[in-house]
């Protein structure tokens, strides 16, 4: 039965969509279980929470009052803090990876994949240095969340999370890489904007909500980089592979020589 090549590619391109979803997906819900199931003692949580703090305080950046000091202030502030944490977050990151991997395929594969190398760097880290956040040590910052917002309760249940996991930032870690990608795909200038201001309101958020200290948004800026440039070596050894498919067999070459 004859098929038109347009449809042929059209449907090639979706199973290959399909694919990677399931893929993403397995490695979601693989990354959400053994964050989850990983909860450390809450003194050994509050401990490194306390490291972190003097760390903060002896190098001078210990400014997460000061950054949610306006969001306490106004409210429309504090929603839009809110808002670009929970929304900013993983819708933000499936609609980048669903238009990626079907109009900008080898971009979608360096943020996959430079996602899974961070991502697996922080469950490292989750497990073997199991942080309690902000909101959870000190008592002059509150937890803007869940006082104001049910939604992020919906997009992760509590089974899927462990508040012990403030070190590193993946909020953070993983808003740069999607930025970074959407910069790299993107022909207009507004969607270009969206991608280099992304990044930079998701570390604001994630301090000013309470979630996330100063060094762990670093950190998840360090884990994200570290994961972009491994998957920077992946692209190359997939292009090198098929680099050496195409090229001509020795003895092809010898039957194609006059």
């Amino acid at each position: 039965m004859y098929m038109p090549r347009r449809t042929s590619r059209h449907r090639t391109r979706l199973r290959w969509v399909a694919g990677q979803a399931l893929v993403v997906l397995a490695a979601v819900f693989c990354y959400f279980q053994v964050r989850g199931l990983t909860s450390a003692a809450p003194e050994v949580a509050y401990d490194h929470a306390g490291e972190l703090m003097r760390l903060e305080r002896d190098t001078g950046i210990d400014v997460e009052g000061v950054v949610q000091a306006p969001v306490l202030a106004y409210h429309s502030l504090e929603v839009l803090a809110n808002w670009i944490y929970i929304w900013g977050h993983w819708p933000v990151i499936i609609v980048a990876m669903v238009w990626l991997a079907w109009q900008h395929r080898p971009v979608f594969l360096r943020l996959r994949d430079a996602m899974l190398v961070s991502g697996a760097m922080g469950l490292v880290v989750f497990v073997t240095y199991p942080v309690a956040p902000p909101r959870l040590v000190d008592p002059d910052l509150v937890d803007t969340v869940t006082e104001a917002s049910h939604a992020y309760r919906v997009l992760q249940p509590p089974n899927f999370v462990n508040q012990y996991a403030a070190m590193p930032s993946l909020h953070a870690g993983w808003d740069l890489l999607v930025g970074i990608s959407i910069v790299t795909a993107a022909t207009h200038v507004a969607l270009r904007l969206v991608g280099w201001t992304l990044p930079a309101l998701m570390a604001f958020a994630v301090v000013a909500t309470a979630n996330h200290y100063i060094v762990d948004v670093v950190a998840g800026i360090v884990f994200a980089l570290v994961g972009y440039g491994a998957a920077l070596l992946l692209e190359r050894r997939r292009a090198a592979r098929q680099a050496a498919r195409r090229a001509p067999r020795p003895a092809a070459r010898r039957a194609a020589a006059p």
